[in-house]
């Protein structure tokens, strides 16, 4: 129906002015919307890598540091499986790809397989590796031995899942830095692509992403604690360098290698200062089971030392003056009020699961970012005039209705993308222009029906009346069908196809508002004017 009533008319204009204040700030520098009132929106539309220039790294995860901390995980594991069912042992020792157990009882070998049968699990995604791929296998070596290796679908798996982790560790950690909308995605086997617009300088973002953090607190050697060189290990102690300890000849600690609580357990971490000294720490916080181990262990050595260790090198080895039962603890180490921020946002985001080097380096200059924006610029005014006189040329009046609608559109997909903090890249801009062409084929659609309906004689009113209510069904398949497309996109792809994909997405919702409502309200209008001056109403298509 042609007919809007006046709540509905008055539902219109209020999006199209909300649709102008939250596109407004971006045609002001960031200084002025700051100075802004707080009612006002400030939200600006963010630029991507490839428009305004940033840092690009390529991250490789240490794949032989993972598969050797899952060797010294699944010795572990076996020790404490057998001390478990009660099963004594003469040894265990590491393999190339697994673990070797030599038990002190023959007759104790049924019940050791069956309780290191229990490590052995199933893989989940059994339809890429198999419907009975396991992550281990068990076997029996003479009367007393087992070994247990660790199989390449239990490898694959694992890196899949350390690479899964180590991308939202390092999401987390560019995300405290407070940039927007960076790109991190995984790039075939075990690289990460890390790409952070603005950043012209990556030393921090290096600095930040290096470190592994993986915090632990170990039991120190009673007799043995702290040497000027470096002992062998022996007995489940082993030596830790000195945080400050470059080479050999540094201070070396003898600790216990497996921590009384790790990092894993660490739930906050917050930099600060000393009351005392004023110097800059880190004030952490484990959880229940962390706050239990750390209790139980501080109450059964106070005035011993406990050596705190983060990366496997010690930052200090403070003596445990009275128990430790709330949880909450403090380090220290010579931290600067920036190392100590860093650290900080390192344990927060978790410890990575092996240690990333950068394998490629590159900053992308703001002039890059120019380019393609004038080129984007120059490609959008190209298309858009071309649109526009197009379809004036063809529809006339209808056609400048067609016109204000492509306006309109254009302005929401900017105030929807500025709200909800969208970035805006190079694919982006192409997605736009694709927008617009897009809400043309809508109004195609519309004014095509019309013209068939006043061939096949209706009047002018009714015929304009069908032409937007049959077009619908037509235009909702079209834009659907691409919605589709773009959704898909968004799934499978990153970075750029993922703007790409925004853009789209909302162009097609705000393509279908702008057709069917702003014009349909447009032409109700001229309707109405041009029934005021004549009975005989006469369509200008």
């Amino acid at each position: 129906m042609l007919y809007f009533s006046p709540a509905k008319i008055i539902s219109i204009v209020a999006v199209l002015l909300a649709s102008v204040l939250f596109a407004l700030p971006n045609l002001f520098d960031k200084e002025t919307v700051a100075s802004w009132p707080d009612w006002i929106p400030q939200k600006q539309l963010q630029l991507g890598l490839d428009l305004r220039g940033g840092a690009h790294l390529l991250l490789t995860m240490d794949t032989k540091e993972l598969r050797e901390n899952m060797l010294d995980n699944l010795r572990e594991d076996v020790r404490a499986k057998l001390r478990e069912a009660k099963i004594g042992t003469v040894g265990t020792g590491l393999t190339s790809d697994g673990v070797r157990v030599r038990i002190a009882r023959p007759g104790d070998m049924e019940a050791a397989l069956k309780a290191l049968g229990e490590l052995s699990q199933q893989l989940t995604n059994n339809f890429l590796t198999g419907s009975n791929a396991r992550n281990l296998e068990v076997t029996q070596q003479g009367s007393q031995g087992i070994v247990l290796r660790l199989t390449e679908a239990g490898l694959r798996q694992r890196v899949t899942d350390a690479m899964g982790g180590a991308i939202e560790t390092v999401r987390r950690r560019v995300d405290a830095v407070g940039t927007t909308e960076p790109t991190i995605a995984r790039q075939g086997e075990d690289r990460i692509l890390v790409q952070v617009p603005g950043i012209d300088d990556t030393q921090q973002l290096k600095d930040l992403l290096g470190k592994t953090a993986k915090l632990s607190f170990h039991e120190v050697h009673p007799t043995q604690g702290r040497s000027a060189e470096r002992l062998p290990s022996r007995n489940g102690y082993v030596a830790f360098p000195a945080a400050d300890t470059s080479d050999d000849r540094g201070t070396w600690y003898y600790l216990k290698k497996v921590p009384v609580v790790a990092g894993d357990d660490l739930v906050e971490a917050n930099p600060g200062f000393d009351q005392r000294t004023q110097e800059p720490i880190i004030s952490f916080r484990f959880n229940q089971s962390g706050a239990r181990k750390f209790g139980r262990f501080t109450s059964q050595n106070v005035n011993r030392p406990f050596a705190i260790v983060l990366d496997n090198k010690v930052l200090s080895a403070p003596n445990i003056l009275e128990p430790i039962l709330g949880g909450s603890g403090q380090i220290s180490g010579g931290f600067t009020a920036e190392t100590a921020n860093q650290l900080a946002i390192q344990l927060k985001s978790g410890a990575l699961p092996a240690k990333l080097t950068i394998e490629e380096e590159r900053t992308v200059g703001p002039s890059l970012g120019a380019d393609s924006i004038e080129a984007g610029r120059l490609a959008g005014l190209v298309g858009v005039t071309a649109t526009i006189a197009l379809i004036i040329f063809v529809y006339g009046t209808f056609g400048i209705f067609a016109v204000a609608g492509l306006v309109v559109n254009g302005l929401l997909i900017v105030a929807i993308m500025s709200g909800i903090g969208s970035t805006l890249t190079l694919p982006g801009i192409a997605g736009l222009i694709l927008t617009v062409g897009m809400a043309v084929d809508a109004n195609v659609l519309i004014y095509e029906r019309i013209r068939e309906e006043l061939r096949n004689g209706k009047s002018a009113v009714n015929a304009i009346d069908s032409g937007f209510g049959r077009a619908m069904v037509t235009i909702l398949d079209s834009q659907l069908t691409t919605f589709a497309a773009a959704v898909i996109m968004f799934w499978l792809g990153s970075g750029p196809i993922r703007g790409f994909a925004v853009t789209l997405s909302i162009g097609i919702f705000t393509s279908i508002f702008t057709a069917v409502t702003v014009v349909r309200l447009l032409v109700a209008l001229w309707v109405r004017s041009q029934r005021g001056k004549s009975r005989h109403l006469e369509v200008p298509l």
